[in-house]
């Protein structure tokens, strides 16, 4: 199974595609969107649209997954990283494909083993689990990698759930934003 990951940004995207295979996960691909800094949001979201559709074209994964918004101080940022999640879960949609969402705790947990991890903490162990070694990986491109490799261990330990919205908010506590 082949799944693609999505750091949504609004300066730099990252994307991360792995293979997930039994209980082993590789690297295929990885890297950016960086849409040209002069460009106003619109022709922003715009470039990295056009991006991501062409490499769910060329690699064509089984799954999609992307991390949530989260809740900060600047609304206008919030507001800004909303486009940008938009047009990739758009993106996903018109490729077949319905994508899954992962707050950023939950990433890091899935691939460090706590919520807190810092950034530098997911890339070496996104590196160590996809036996890349020291390739030179972006922060973005790592986060995105890492959102791709939580998709696929909960794939893994995935088990049927309710179609309760109140089970949701009780077996998933972290991925609720306030």
């Amino acid at each position: 199974m082949t799944v693609f990951g999505v750091d949504p940004g609004t300066v730099i995207t990252g994307y991360g595609i792995i293979r997930y295979s039994g209980n082993e996960v590789s690297w295929i691909s990885s890297g950016i969107i960086k849409p040209p800094p002069a460009d106003d949001m619109a022709n922003r979201i715009t470039f990295i649209y056009e991006n991501l559709e062409k490499e769910l074209k060329f690699h064509t994964p089984d799954e999609f997954a992307i991390e949530t918004s989260f809740y900060g101080k600047n609304v206008q940022s919030a507001l800004k990283i909303g486009y940008v999640r938009g047009v990739s879960l758009l993106a996903a949609v018109k490729s077949g494909i319905q994508p899954s969402e992962y707050s950023p705790r939950e990433v890091k947990k899935a691939v460090v083993g706590k919520g807190s991890a810092s950034k530098q903490q997911v890339q070496y162990m996104v590196q160590k689990l996809l036996g890349i070694g020291n390739k030179k990986l972006r922060l973005d491109e790592s986060d995105a990698l890492a959102i791709a490799i939580c998709h696929a261990f909960k794939l893994k330990s995935f088990t049927p759930r309710s179609s309760s919205w109140k089970d949701f908010i009780e077996s998933n506590p972290d991925r609720i934003v306030g």
